[in-house]
Protein backbone atom coordinates (compact mmCIF):
# COMPACT_ATOMS: atom_id res chain seq x y z
CA UNK A 1 0.00 0.00 0.00
CA UNK A 2 1.43 3.37 -1.04
CA UNK A 3 1.13 6.37 1.24
CA UNK A 4 1.01 9.97 0.01
CA UNK A 5 1.26 12.98 2.34
CA UNK A 6 0.78 16.25 0.43
CA UNK A 7 2.25 19.42 1.87
CA UNK A 8 -0.57 21.69 0.69
CA UNK A 9 -4.12 21.42 -0.59
CA UNK A 10 -2.88 22.16 -4.09
CA UNK A 11 -0.45 19.25 -3.75
CA UNK A 12 -3.31 17.03 -2.62
CA UNK A 13 -5.43 17.88 -5.65
CA UNK A 14 -2.49 17.28 -7.98
CA UNK A 15 -1.68 13.95 -6.34
CA UNK A 16 -5.30 12.82 -6.68
CA UNK A 17 -5.12 13.52 -10.40
CA UNK A 18 -1.87 11.56 -10.69
CA UNK A 19 -3.21 8.74 -8.50
CA UNK A 20 -6.97 8.48 -9.11
CA UNK A 21 -7.18 5.21 -7.16
CA UNK A 22 -5.77 6.89 -4.03
CA UNK A 23 -8.25 6.83 -1.14
CA UNK A 24 -8.34 10.03 0.95
CA UNK A 25 -7.94 9.60 4.69
CA UNK A 26 -8.57 12.31 7.26
CA UNK A 27 -10.16 11.10 10.49
CA UNK A 28 -10.04 7.51 9.32
CA UNK A 29 -12.98 6.48 11.52
CA UNK A 30 -14.70 4.61 8.68
CA UNK A 31 -11.77 3.69 6.45
CA UNK A 32 -9.60 2.13 9.14
CA UNK A 33 -12.48 -0.05 10.30
CA UNK A 34 -12.94 -1.30 6.73
CA UNK A 35 -9.23 -1.99 6.40
CA UNK A 36 -9.10 -3.86 9.71
CA UNK A 37 -12.34 -5.84 9.63
CA UNK A 38 -13.57 -5.91 6.04
CA UNK A 39 -10.27 -6.66 4.41
CA UNK A 40 -10.28 -3.55 2.23
CA UNK A 41 -6.83 -2.91 0.84
CA UNK A 42 -6.57 0.39 -1.07
CA UNK A 43 -3.62 0.56 -3.43
CA UNK A 44 -2.82 4.01 -2.09
CA UNK A 45 -3.77 6.31 0.79
CA UNK A 46 -3.84 10.10 0.42
CA UNK A 47 -3.41 11.60 3.90
CA UNK A 48 -5.22 14.94 4.33
CA UNK A 49 -5.30 14.95 8.13
CA UNK A 50 -2.49 17.46 8.62
CA UNK A 51 -3.74 20.12 6.19
CA UNK A 52 -4.71 23.05 8.41
CA UNK A 53 -6.55 24.80 5.58
CA UNK A 54 -9.24 22.09 5.79
CA UNK A 55 -9.79 22.35 9.55
CA UNK A 56 -11.41 25.78 9.72
CA UNK A 57 -14.87 27.20 9.10
CA UNK A 58 -16.20 30.61 8.23
CA UNK A 59 -19.56 32.34 8.14
CA UNK A 60 -20.53 34.50 5.20
CA UNK A 61 -23.85 35.77 3.85
CA UNK A 62 -25.92 33.40 5.94
CA UNK A 63 -23.85 30.32 5.08
CA UNK A 64 -21.40 28.35 7.20
CA UNK A 65 -18.54 26.91 5.16
CA UNK A 66 -17.09 23.84 6.85
CA UNK A 67 -13.64 22.79 5.72
CA UNK A 68 -13.30 19.11 4.86
CA UNK A 69 -11.36 18.56 8.08
CA UNK A 70 -14.02 19.96 10.43
CA UNK A 71 -14.97 17.33 13.00
CA UNK A 72 -18.18 16.46 14.80
CA UNK A 73 -16.66 17.92 17.97
CA UNK A 74 -16.00 21.21 16.17
CA UNK A 75 -19.67 21.42 15.19
CA UNK A 76 -20.81 20.52 18.70
CA UNK A 77 -18.58 22.98 20.50
CA UNK A 78 -18.64 25.94 18.14
CA UNK A 79 -21.53 25.79 15.67
CA UNK A 80 -24.58 24.58 17.59
CA UNK A 81 -26.29 27.94 17.23
CA UNK A 82 -25.82 28.18 13.47
CA UNK A 83 -26.26 24.49 12.67
CA UNK A 84 -28.49 23.04 15.41
CA UNK A 85 -29.69 19.89 13.62
CA UNK A 86 -26.16 18.99 12.58
CA UNK A 87 -24.98 19.60 16.15
CA UNK A 88 -27.66 17.30 17.57
CA UNK A 89 -26.70 14.63 15.04
CA UNK A 90 -23.01 15.09 15.84
CA UNK A 91 -23.72 14.42 19.51
CA UNK A 92 -25.04 10.96 18.60
CA UNK A 93 -21.94 9.91 16.65
CA UNK A 94 -19.81 7.25 18.32
CA UNK A 95 -17.66 8.05 21.33
CA UNK A 96 -15.87 11.32 22.15
CA UNK A 97 -12.76 9.88 20.50
CA UNK A 98 -14.65 9.21 17.28
CA UNK A 99 -16.25 12.67 17.34
CA UNK A 100 -12.82 14.22 17.82
CA UNK A 101 -11.50 12.60 14.65
CA UNK A 102 -14.49 11.93 12.40
CA UNK A 103 -15.34 14.65 9.89
CA UNK A 104 -18.54 15.81 8.21
CA UNK A 105 -16.85 15.55 4.81
CA UNK A 106 -15.65 12.04 5.57
CA UNK A 107 -19.20 11.00 6.41
CA UNK A 108 -20.29 12.32 3.02
CA UNK A 109 -17.46 10.60 1.18
CA UNK A 110 -18.34 7.26 2.78
CA UNK A 111 -21.94 7.89 1.65
CA UNK A 112 -23.49 5.31 3.96
CA UNK A 113 -27.31 5.46 3.96
CA UNK A 114 -27.03 5.49 7.77
CA UNK A 115 -24.60 8.43 7.99
CA UNK A 116 -25.70 10.69 10.85
CA UNK A 117 -24.71 13.96 9.18
CA UNK A 118 -26.74 13.31 6.05
CA UNK A 119 -30.34 13.99 7.20
CA UNK A 120 -29.47 17.42 8.68
CA UNK A 121 -27.53 18.35 5.56
CA UNK A 122 -30.51 17.36 3.40
CA UNK A 123 -32.98 19.19 5.62
CA UNK A 124 -30.96 22.41 5.48
CA UNK A 125 -30.11 22.28 1.77
CA UNK A 126 -26.35 21.96 2.09
CA UNK A 127 -23.93 22.07 -0.84
CA UNK A 128 -20.80 19.97 -1.28
CA UNK A 129 -17.81 21.79 -2.80
CA UNK A 130 -15.48 19.45 -4.66
CA UNK A 131 -12.24 20.25 -6.41
CA UNK A 132 -9.86 18.76 -8.94
CA UNK A 133 -7.18 20.06 -11.26
CA UNK A 134 -10.05 20.70 -13.68
CA UNK A 135 -11.68 23.19 -11.33
CA UNK A 136 -14.25 23.53 -8.55
CA UNK A 137 -17.89 22.49 -8.65
CA UNK A 138 -20.70 22.74 -6.11
CA UNK A 139 -23.04 19.76 -5.75
CA UNK A 140 -26.39 20.07 -3.92
CA UNK A 141 -26.45 17.40 -1.22
CA UNK A 142 -29.65 15.93 -2.66
CA UNK A 143 -27.71 15.01 -5.81
CA UNK A 144 -24.52 13.91 -4.06
CA UNK A 145 -25.54 10.34 -3.19
CA UNK A 146 -25.93 7.90 -6.08
CA UNK A 147 -26.29 4.56 -4.27
CA UNK A 148 -25.32 2.69 -1.11
CA UNK A 149 -21.86 3.99 -0.24
CA UNK A 150 -21.64 5.68 -3.64
CA UNK A 151 -21.45 9.37 -4.55
CA UNK A 152 -20.87 11.66 -7.51
CA UNK A 153 -17.16 12.24 -6.89
CA UNK A 154 -15.03 11.66 -9.95
CA UNK A 155 -11.76 9.72 -9.50
CA UNK A 156 -9.71 12.93 -9.56
CA UNK A 157 -11.94 14.92 -7.17
CA UNK A 158 -11.69 15.67 -3.46
CA UNK A 159 -14.21 17.29 -1.12
CA UNK A 160 -12.93 20.75 -0.23
CA UNK A 161 -15.79 22.04 1.93
CA UNK A 162 -19.43 21.66 2.94
CA UNK A 163 -21.59 24.78 2.71
CA UNK A 164 -24.57 24.78 5.09
CA UNK A 165 -27.16 27.58 5.38
CA UNK A 166 -27.20 28.97 8.91
CA UNK A 167 -30.41 28.28 10.80
CA UNK A 168 -33.27 30.74 10.35
CA UNK A 169 -35.68 28.78 12.49
CA UNK A 170 -35.82 25.72 14.77
CA UNK A 171 -34.23 22.46 13.67
CA UNK A 172 -34.40 18.93 15.02
CA UNK A 173 -32.77 15.54 14.57
CA UNK A 174 -33.93 12.19 15.89
CA UNK A 175 -32.30 8.79 15.66
CA UNK A 176 -33.28 5.27 16.62
CA UNK A 177 -30.60 2.73 17.46
CA UNK A 178 -30.16 -0.41 19.49
CA UNK A 179 -28.81 1.64 22.39
CA UNK A 180 -28.42 5.29 23.34
CA UNK A 181 -24.82 5.88 22.30
CA UNK A 182 -22.07 4.62 20.00
CA UNK A 183 -24.57 3.04 17.63
CA UNK A 184 -25.30 3.04 13.90
CA UNK A 185 -28.75 4.42 13.12
CA UNK A 186 -31.56 1.96 12.51
CA UNK A 187 -33.36 4.98 11.10
CA UNK A 188 -33.00 8.75 11.52
CA UNK A 189 -34.88 11.93 10.64
CA UNK A 190 -34.10 15.65 10.50
CA UNK A 191 -36.45 18.62 10.26
CA UNK A 192 -35.61 22.27 9.64
CA UNK A 193 -37.88 25.33 9.61
CA UNK A 194 -36.78 28.38 7.65
CA UNK A 195 -39.14 30.99 9.06
CA UNK A 196 -38.38 33.94 6.74
CA UNK A 197 -38.96 31.87 3.60
CA UNK A 198 -41.67 29.70 5.19
CA UNK A 199 -39.78 26.63 4.04
CA UNK A 200 -39.73 23.19 5.62
CA UNK A 201 -36.73 20.91 5.06
CA UNK A 202 -36.52 17.18 5.78
CA UNK A 203 -33.93 14.42 5.70
CA UNK A 204 -34.23 10.66 6.22
CA UNK A 205 -31.37 8.30 6.97
CA UNK A 206 -31.09 4.50 6.89
CA UNK A 207 -34.47 3.97 5.24
CA UNK A 208 -33.57 3.88 1.53
CA UNK A 209 -30.56 2.99 -0.65
CA UNK A 210 -29.36 6.56 -0.10
CA UNK A 211 -30.19 9.35 2.37
CA UNK A 212 -33.34 11.04 1.05
CA UNK A 213 -35.69 13.95 1.58
CA UNK A 214 -39.39 13.59 2.34
CA UNK A 215 -40.33 16.18 -0.26
CA UNK A 216 -44.08 15.43 -0.32
CA UNK A 217 -44.25 15.67 3.47
CA UNK A 218 -42.46 19.03 3.46
CA UNK A 219 -44.70 20.41 0.69
CA UNK A 220 -47.81 19.21 2.54
CA UNK A 221 -46.74 20.89 5.77
CA UNK A 222 -45.84 24.15 4.03
CA UNK A 223 -49.27 24.16 2.38
CA UNK A 224 -51.09 23.46 5.65
CA UNK A 225 -49.17 26.16 7.52
CA UNK A 226 -49.93 28.71 4.80
CA UNK A 227 -53.57 27.74 4.47
CA UNK A 228 -54.19 27.92 8.19
CA UNK A 229 -52.28 31.17 8.72
CA UNK A 230 -50.01 29.50 11.23
CA UNK A 231 -46.93 31.51 10.26
CA UNK A 232 -48.73 34.78 11.10
CA UNK A 233 -50.56 33.52 14.18
CA UNK A 234 -48.65 30.81 15.93
CA UNK A 235 -50.86 28.22 17.64
CA UNK A 236 -50.91 24.49 18.22
CA UNK A 237 -51.01 22.40 15.07
CA UNK A 238 -54.07 20.19 14.60
CA UNK A 239 -53.49 16.48 15.23
CA UNK A 240 -54.57 15.80 11.66
CA UNK A 241 -51.82 18.02 10.28
CA UNK A 242 -49.19 16.38 12.46
CA UNK A 243 -50.40 12.91 11.49
CA UNK A 244 -50.59 13.86 7.81
CA UNK A 245 -47.01 15.03 7.90
CA UNK A 246 -45.87 11.86 9.71
CA UNK A 247 -47.66 9.58 7.25
CA UNK A 248 -46.03 11.32 4.30
CA UNK A 249 -42.60 11.08 5.90
CA UNK A 250 -43.12 7.35 6.39
CA UNK A 251 -44.37 6.97 2.82
CA UNK A 252 -41.13 8.47 1.48
CA UNK A 253 -39.07 5.64 2.95
CA UNK A 254 -37.89 2.65 0.95
CA UNK A 255 -36.37 0.51 3.70
CA UNK A 256 -35.14 -3.07 3.71
CA UNK A 257 -34.84 -5.75 6.37
CA UNK A 258 -31.30 -6.09 7.65
CA UNK A 259 -29.35 -7.05 10.76
CA UNK A 260 -30.16 -3.74 12.45
CA UNK A 261 -33.93 -3.84 11.99
CA UNK A 262 -36.89 -4.85 9.82
CA UNK A 263 -38.35 -2.55 7.20
CA UNK A 264 -41.71 -2.32 8.95
CA UNK A 265 -40.11 -1.11 12.15
CA UNK A 266 -38.20 1.58 10.29
CA UNK A 267 -41.43 2.91 8.75
CA UNK A 268 -43.15 2.90 12.13
CA UNK A 269 -40.20 4.65 13.78
CA UNK A 270 -40.20 7.33 11.11
CA UNK A 271 -43.85 8.14 11.85
CA UNK A 272 -43.05 8.52 15.53
CA UNK A 273 -39.93 10.61 14.93
CA UNK A 274 -41.72 12.86 12.42
CA UNK A 275 -44.48 13.61 14.92
CA UNK A 276 -42.03 14.28 17.75
CA UNK A 277 -39.60 16.44 15.82
CA UNK A 278 -42.46 18.47 14.33
CA UNK A 279 -43.96 19.15 17.75
CA UNK A 280 -40.56 20.02 19.24
CA UNK A 281 -39.58 22.33 16.40
CA UNK A 282 -43.01 23.97 16.22
CA UNK A 283 -42.95 24.62 19.95
CA UNK A 284 -39.54 26.28 19.59
CA UNK A 285 -40.84 28.39 16.71
CA UNK A 286 -43.50 29.83 19.01
CA UNK A 287 -40.80 31.62 20.97
CA UNK A 288 -39.03 32.70 17.77
CA UNK A 289 -36.18 30.41 18.73
CA UNK A 290 -33.64 29.43 16.15
CA UNK A 291 -32.15 26.69 18.28
CA UNK A 292 -33.16 23.10 18.74
CA UNK A 293 -35.50 21.91 21.47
Amino acid sequence: MDYLRPRTWQDAVALKTENPAAVPINGGTDLMVEIKFAGRRPACLLDLSHLQVLKGWRKSNGTVELGAGVTYTDVLEHLGGDLPALAIASRTVGSPQIRNRGTIAGNLATASPAGDAHPPLLATGATIRVESMRGVRDVPVGRFFTGPKQNVLEPDELIRAVLVPAARGPQQFSKVGTRNAMVIAVVSFALAFDKPSRHVGTGIGSAAPTPIEAADAAAYLEQELDRGGYWEEHRDLPAGTVDGFAERVAAAARPIDDVRGPAGYRVHALRVMARRTLRWAWSALETDGTHAH
